[in-house]
């Protein structure tokens, strides 16, 4: 894959208490990814992006949940995240950026 492709992979960081608490326990990193991505795809882009070394990935589908407003029922886009285990010694620090 070219470095454009690699580079409309990962999507957003998820900032949660869930993800802050996997940060600092298992140095692990967690993104929304596009929904075709893969786990190489996604190791790739994480090195290229963040300049990082990258020790495994995990993805998984978040099924989109059902809301309701009024008498309107709709339902949320599925989504794909993916959790990167860095390597010792690699760090991505958001809160600096």
């Amino acid at each position: 894959m070219k470095q454009v492709d690699l580079m409309g992979i990962i999507e957003a960081p998820v900032i949660s208490e869930k993800s802050s608490i996997s940060a600092e326990k298992n140095n692990r990193v967690v993104f929304r990814v596009r929904k075709t991505a893969t786990k190489h795809q996604v190791k790739r882009a994480v090195e290229l992006l963040f300049k990082v070394e990258v020790d495994s990935v995990h993805v998984l589908n978040v099924k989109g949940k059902s809301k309701r407003f009024g008498r309107f029922q709709g339902v949320r886009s599925d989504w794909k995240k993916a959790y990167v285990k860095l390597r010792p010694g690699f760090d991505i620090d958001f809160s600096a950026a």
